[in-house]
């Protein structure tokens, strides 16, 4: 008898609709804050790049110094 028993199945105890509720308001929040992150962390990569862009324009239009030197060594 005790044979039969180990093959019985337990039934799960049954989840409360609050606890399902209060689980995908969490997995809500998490989804708005993690997109929240993302679009900040985007605006700053556009702000940096912008930047980058606009001193490598600047540098590109300052004198080389080292090479107008080095053109007297040859």
């Amino acid at each position: 008898m005790l044979n039969h028993l180990r093959w019985m199945a337990i039934a799960p105890p049954a989840v409360s609709e609050a606890l399902i509720a209060h689980a995908l308001t969490r997995d809500f929040y998490r989804e708005v804050e993690y997109r929240e992150e993302f679009e900040q962390y985007c605006d700053w990569y556009h702000r940096t790049a912008t930047a980058n862009r606009e001193e490598h324009q600047r540098m590109q239009r300052d004198l080389n110094l080292l090479a107008w030197f080095n053109r007297g060594r040859r």
